[in-house]
C-alpha cells in the first residue's frame, strides 16, 4: 500500500494521519452482536490483544469511539523505547526484587512483539532500529551508566555508553555531554503500525467498528457493552481505552490522569541536511524529567516532541512550546517551516507503572503506561490475551502491583502533579 499525504477524516490533524497508508473507515456498530471477546479501544493495547486472541482462534469484536489509533497510539513520537517509565531498581524497592525480576524478564518483549508482527504480517510502518538517550550533564551520564549496569543483569545486551566526542554520530548538536545508545530501540510510523496490526487481526476474523463509543459497560457474569447504535454480548470484555475512556469505568479512571504531550513535524528537508543532523538515523530522547524527543521520518522531516500538559490541557500555541527547544538543539533549522503540530493524551499513573487488573471475573483492563506506551502496550495487550486464554501467571504479576489514586482528587491532582514536575524540572536546569 503506497503512502500519500492527504485528508484522513476523524483523526487529529497530525503528520501521521495525513501520511497513513490505510485511510479506510470501518463501519459503525449497529444492532446486536455476540463474540467471545469484546475489546473497548482500538489503540495499541486493544489491537495487540485483538491480534493475540485472533491468532488463538477467538471471535473478537473491537469497539473504537473514533478511529483506529485516534489517541496516543496514533499521535506519539514513534519511538521504540524498551523498559518502563520507572527503572527496575525503583520497582524492586517498591514491590520487591521478585516482582522486579519478573518485569525485567518482560522488559524487551514489547519491542520484539512489534518486530515479529511487522515481519509476520508484512506491515509497512517505516521501522528503523536504534535509539540514543542524550545526557546534558555528567550526573545524567552516571545515572545512565548505573541503569545500563542494572539492565545488563536482566539480559539487556544492546546498551552502550556514548562519550562526548561520539555524540555527533547520533545527533549533530553541542547540547549533550554524552549518553547511551540502545541497539534494541528504534522508531516507526505508529499509526501505520496499529493500522497494520488491525488489518492483520481482521484477516484472522476480528471485527473492528469505528465511531462506536461505548455508553454503558455491564461487568456481570454475562457482560455486555452498549453503544448508541448497538450492543455486544461477550464472554469477556477488555477495557483498553487508556486516556480516552472518561465515564466508562470510574474505578479505573480514578487511578490515572490524562497528560498531553506536543509534537510537530517540519517540512520535508534536504536529505543532506537531515542526514547531517541525525547521521545514524537513531531516534533521540534526552534525560530531563520533562524531556524532548525527536527523529527522522521516512520522507526526511524532523519530527520533534516535548512539553507536557497535566490533565490533558493543550497550550494555545503548540509550536511556541516545541520550536524553541528544537532550535536550541538544531539552530540550523531557524528558517524551516513547520507543516504539522499536534498534541495527544497519554494516561499517567501515580506510580508511573501501568495499572492492570479486573473489574469482575469477566472484565479485564490495562492502562497507564505513563509515557512508555509504544512497547509496553504491545506487551500488556498480549498478556491480556493470555489471561483470557487461561494463562494467568504474567497477568497476575502485573495485577498485583498496587495502584493509587492521585492525591487531591480530580480537583487538585493537576496542580499537585505540576508542582512535582516543576521541582524535578528545576533540578534538571540546575544540574543537581
Amino acid at each position: 500500500m503506497t503512502k500519500s499525504i492527504g485528508p484522513n477524516p476523524g483523526h487529529a490533524a497530525t503528520y501521521y494521519a495525513a501520511s497513513a497508508r490505510d485511510k479506510r473507515v470501518r463501519p459503525k456498530l449497529d444492532g446486536q452482536h455476540t463474540a467471545d471477546i469484546c475489546i473497548i479501544g482500538a489503540g495499541f493495547t486493544g489491537i495487540s490483544a485483538a491480534l493475540e486472541l485472533s491468532e488463538k482462534g477467538y471471535a473478537v469484536i473491537v469497539l473504537e469511539a473514533d478511529r483506529i489509533g485516534f489517541g496516543a497510539s496514533g499521535r506519539n513520537g514513534g519511538q521504540i523505547v524498551n523498559g518502563y517509565s520507572r527503572d527496575l531498581e525503583t520497582i524492586a524497592k517498591r514491590y520487591g526484587q521478585d516482582k522486579a525480576d519478573r518485569l525485567g524478564e518482560m522488559s524487551l518483549e514489547g519491542g520484539r512483539i512489534i518486530r515479529e508482527r511487522v515481519a509476520k504480517y508484512g506491515i509497512e510502518c517505516d521501522l528503523v532500529d536504534g535509539g540514543f538517550f542524550a545526557a546534558f550533564t555528567d550526573k545524567q551520564v552516571k545515572e545512565m551508566a548505573d541503569v545500563r549496569a542494572h539492565w545488563m543483569k536482566h539480559g539487556h545486551d544492546g546498551l552502550e555508553m556514548v562519550s562526548k566526542s561520539e555524540v555527533a554520530k547520533y545527533a549533530k548538536t553541542d547540547r549533550y555531554v554524552g549518553g547511551m545508545i540502545d541497539r534494541h530501540g528504534g522508531h516507526i510510523h505508529p499509526l501505520d503500525l496499529v493500522l497494520g496490526e488491525a488489518a492483520a487481526a481482521e484477516s484472522l476474523g476480528a471485527k473492528i467498528f469505528e465511531n462506536s463509543k461505548v455508553v454503558h459497560l455491564d461487568t456481570g457474569p454475562q457482560p455486555f457493552v452498549c453503544t448508541e447504535g448497538g450492543i455486544v454480548r461477550a464472554k469477556h470484555i477488555l477495557v483498553c481505552g487508556n486516556a480516552y475512556m472518561a465515564g466508562i469505568a470510574p474505578k479505573v479512571t480514578e487511578k490515572m490522569m490524562p497528560v498531553s504531550s506536543q509534537v510537530m513535524a517540519t517540512e520535508v528537508l534536504d536529505p543532506k541536511l537531515i542526514e547531517e543532523l541525525l547521521p545514524a538515523n537513531y531516534c533521540v530522547e534526552d534525560a530531563n524529567y520533562v524531556l524532548d524527543y525527536y527523529r527522522r521520518t521516512a520522507d526526511n522531516r524532523l519530527l520533534y516532541g516535548g512539553g507536557i500538559g497535566y490533565g490533558g490541557q493543550d497550550p494555545k500555541n503548540l509550536t511556541g512550546v516545541i520550536r524553541p527547544n528544537m532550535l536550541k538543539t538544531f539552530p540550523q533549522l531557524k528558517d524551516v517551516k513547520i507543516d504539522y503540530a499536534w498534541s495527544g493524551n497519554f494516561a499517567l499513573t501515580l506510580t508511573r507503572i501501568p495499572h492492570m487488573g479486573k473489574l469482575s471475573d469477566t472484565v479485564y483492563f490495562s492502562h497507564g503506561d505513563s509515557g512508555h506506551g509504544v512497547t509496553t502496550t504491545h506487551l500488556l495487550g498480549k498478556i491480556l490475551g493470555e489471561a483470557v486464554h487461561g494463562q494467568m501467571s504474567r497477568f497476575d504479576v502485573w495485577s498485583s502491583l498496587q495502584a493509587y489514586p492521585f492525591p487531591g482528587g480530580r480537583m487538585f491532582r493537576v496542580p499537585f502533579t505540576a508542582l512535582g514536575a516543576w521541582y524535578y524540572g528545576m533540578r534538571d536546569r540546575l544540574g543537581v
